[in-house]
C-alpha cells in the first residue's frame, strides 16, 4: 500500500544547479558514482530548504533529525567535472510507510541540448533527536509526525542465526566466529572490519547516508585487491576502469560512533561477462549478536579508457572473470 503525502506537506517541484565536487574526480575527467549520489543528496536537502524545513532549522528549532535512509539511482550517462547538472526533485507518492520520497532527475548540457543522465529515488524520515548533547526532549513538527520516529528501524534486516559470538573483543583480524555467521565458506564475498568514525557521522552519533556510500566505494576497492584486480592493476595493464550503472543503499538500523562494523561485500551476478552485481550488507555486534544496520546493491561494469575524453565498454577477459567467480576466499579487515 503506497502512502499518500498529507495535504499540509505537500511539496512543490524544485530546481537546483549544483556542479560535482572536485574529490569525485579520480580517473580523468569523470566523475565516479559515490559522488553522482552526492549531488543527488544536496540536491534534496535543498529541496527541504525550499520548503523552510532545512537540517540546521529542523535541528535546533524542533529537535528534528533529517535523515536519508534509502537512496537508488540509475546513471544513464557520466558526469564530468566542471559540470553544471540541473537536478529537479519532486515528490514521489509510492513512498513507504513512515517516509517522504522523492524523485530526482539529473540532467546536463550535452552539444547544446539538455541530456538525462541520472534518475533516482531518495527516502526521507525525521529522527527525534536524543543524544548525549540533548539538554530538552525533541519537540517534533506536527505536519511530520508522519514521518517522524524514534530511532530508525525499517526494512527486512538479514536474520544471522545464534552463533553463540564471544563478546570479548581484541583490534585486529576479524573473529573467527564473526566470519563464519557472515560469510559461510563456499560464498562469493569479502569481509571487512571497521570502526566507525566520528566524521563519517552526523548528529553526534550516528554513521550517516554518506558515510555508508563512501563505505560502498571503499569496500569495492579492497575486494578487487583482494582478487587480484585492484583498479590500479588493471587501469596500468589494459587502461580498463570500473563503471557503475546502477546502485542503491538502504539503512536499516542504527550504527553508532566508534562501534565495530563488518561489512560483507558479495558478488550476486554476473551478466554475460559485461556487468556484476553485488550486495553490500553491513553489521554491528551488539551484546553477542550480529545487527543489520544497512544494505545495498551495486552493479559495475569495465570502460577501457581510449584518452582523456573517451571511454567505451568491454566484455570481461579470462583474469577478470574468473576473479569474480572466485568463490570462497575471504580477507581479514
Amino acid at each position: 500500500m503506497t502512502q499518500q503525502t498529507p495535504a499540509n506537506a505537500t511539496f512543490n517541484r524544485t530546481r537546483t544547479q549544483i556542479k560535482p565536487r572536485f574529490e569525485g574526480c579520480n580517473i580523468c575527467a569523470w566523475i565516479g558514482f559515490k559522488h553522482v549520489m552526492y549531488c543527488v543528496e544536496e540536491a534534496v536537502l535543498e529541496h527541504f530548504r525550499a520548503h523552510d524545513m532545512g537540517p540546521r532549522q529542523l535541528y535546533e528549532q524542533k529537535g528534528l533529525c533529517l535523515e536519508i535512509v534509502d537512496s537508488s539511482v540509475r546513471i544513464l550517462h557520466a558526469l564530468h567535472i566542471d559540470d553544471l547538472v540541473d537536478i529537479e526533485v519532486e515528490p514521489d507518492a509510492k513512498a513507504p510507510p513512515g517516509a517522504l520520497r522523492v524523485a530526482v532527475t539529473v540532467t546536463v548540457p550535452r552539444e547544446g541540448k539538455p541530456l538525462k543522465a541520472v534518475t533516482g529515488t531518495v527516502d526521507v524520515v525525521f529522527r527525534l533527536d536524543d543524544s548525549v548533547v540533548t539538554a530538552q526532549p525533541a519537540a517534533g513538527d506536527p505536519q511530520l509526525a508522519p514521518y517522524t520516529c524514534s530511532r530508525i528501524v525499517r526494512g527486512q534486516p538479514r536474520n544471522i542465526p545464534d552463533a553463540g559470538l564471544a563478546t570479548a573483543r581484541q583490534p585486529g583480524a576479524i573473529p573467527p566466529d564473526v566470519r563464519h555467521a557472515l560469510a559461510p565458506d563456499n560464498a562469493n564475498c569479502f569481509v571487512w572490519q571497521w570502526r566507525v568514525p566520528y566524521f563519517y557521522c552526523h548528529y553526534n552519533d550516528r554513521l550517516q547516508h554518506s558515510g555508508y556510500l563512501r563505505l560502498m566505494e571503499e569496500v569495492l576497492d579492497l575486494f578487487v585487491a583482494e582478487r587480484g584486480i585492484s583498479i590500479r592493476t588493471l587501469l596500468t595493464k589494459k587502461r580498463w576502469i570500473p563503471v557503475v550503472p546502477q546502485a542503491s543503499l538502504q539503512i536499516l538500523q542504527e550504527a553508532m560512533m566508534e562501534e565495530t562494523l563488518y561489512t560483507v561485500f558479495t558478488v550476486e551476478d554476473i551478466f554475460k561477462d559485461t556487468t556484476y552485481r553485488s550486495r553490500m550488507d553491513c553489521y554491528v555486534e551488539r551484546n553477542g549478536e550480529l545487527v543489520h544496520t544497512a544494505t545495498g546493491v551495486i552493479t559495475h561494469g569495465y570502460a577501457a579508457v581510449d584518452g582523456r575524453r573517451d571511454w567505451s565498454l568491454v566484455t570481461f577477459d579470462e583474469e577478470v572473470s574468473n576473479a569474480l567467480r572466485a568463490g570462497g576466499r575471504q580477507a581479514a579487515g
